[in-house]
């Protein structure tokens, strides 16, 4: 059987390092068409997968499907919900990149578009692939740690000088931010270990000059179980704190660093290279154990191209979407939650 032809609106940091790859990389897919107002990019997509149709707006794209059995939008985020809903009416299933749309509402008419169609539809959650993600929920899974009652999660850089594209000088509108870039992971991980959420607290500040949104975040969850989750973005970290630690009623487990999928794909290395991938080495790995004692606990390997192959699966065998639109839903509510607290610097209770 022939692999499905796939159409990527987009062709930036999202469209070219991190779904191009990934979608390459699966036997059941290709890269057939790439929509990009950009010459360079354009140029790019062309070097990067010979043949690929190269279309100038997503109009051109719909006025000719061409054979296009899935759509991926990995455009600004203001975009997101209306591309996809003119996708989702060419009859066309659809890939959206996080956040899944701007507002929570948006995100609802989607779904509804989908079902209506019997198409799918599923969400850019790249993150639940994570290798240190992938540990921590085997060792709570396992019981390795009893009783989960506070998850640590953290994407921190040190950037003091901003870049000043849209999502630092963007508005509402545009889900601009740090709290719209890292926290539809940040909280979306949480909601997959910990479970739904009651309560939501959130801190946000515009720390470096030059920018017109939140480059500093925090967010705290109180989740239905009693746990809780306590989640940091910013720009302006100069030292990092650890990326994961949680603690459970029998032991602890933290693991400092990040996944090193995102700089592998950034370096130009593909999945399919025939070299292993998502790995870490062992002076990397996480510990896991209480005080006075903890272990080294090896990483799981990360695992970005299992997301497409659960689109593959969905589309040519039935299986069910690799994240659920409804997960991406219920993370919206949480960030709008989020940013109401902080505004009002009260708890918002779900």
């Amino acid at each position: 059987m022939s692999a499905l032809d796939v159409a990527i609106i987009g062709y930036g940091l999202a469209g070219s390092v991190f779904h191009a790859p990934l979608i390459a990389a699966d036997p059941r897919l290709r890269v057939a068409t790439v929509v990009t107002g950009s010459a360079e990019r354009a140029a790019q997509a062309s070097r990067e997968h010979p043949g690929v149709r190269v279309l100038p707006d997503p109009d051109a794209l719909f006025a000719d499907p061409a054979g296009t059995a899935l759509v991926v939008v990995a455009s600004p985020n203001r975009t997101h919900a209306p591309l996809a809903a003119l996708a989702l009416d060419a009859g066309l299933p659809v890939v959206v990149d996080k956040p899944f749309t701007v507002t929570v509402a948006e995100a609802e008419d989607l779904v509804a578009r989908a079902e209506r169609a019997a198409l799918l539809l599923t969400v850019f959650q790249n993150r639940r692939w994570d290798g240190d993600f992938r540990t921590v929920r085997r060792l709570v899974e396992e019981g390795v740690l009893g009783r989960v009652h506070r998850f640590e999660s953290r994407f921190e850089r040190w950037r003091p000088t901003p870049k000043g594209g849209w999502r630092e000088v963007g508005g509402p509108a545009d889900a601009a931010g740090i709290l719209y870039d890292l926290g539809p992971h940040l909280v979306d991980q949480a909601l997959v270990l910990n479970g739904p959420v009651t309560g939501v607290y959130c801190e946000l500040d515009r720390l470096r000059p030059g920018i017109s949104t939140d480059d500093d975040a925090f967010v705290a969850l109180h989740h239905a179980s009693g746990a809780r989750s306590h989640l940091w973005a910013s720009a302006l970290a100069p030292r990092l704190g650890p990326r994961f630690r949680v603690l459970g009623d029998r032991a602890g487990y933290q693991v400092d660093g990040l996944d090193p999928q995102e700089a592998a794909l950034r370096d130009g290395r593909r999945p399919d290279d025939g070299k292993p991938w998502g790995t870490v080495d062992s002076a990397h790995w996480g510990t896991v154990g209480a005080e006075p004692d903890a272990e080294p606990v090896p990483t799981l390997p990360g695992a970005y191209p299992a997301f497409y192959t659960g689109v593959a699966a969905a589309l040519l065998d039935g299986a069910p979407a690799p994240v659920d639109p409804r997960d991406a839903i219920t993370g919206l509510r949480v960030l709008e939650a989020a940013r109401t607290s902080a505004e009002t610097g009260a708890v918002v209770r779900l």
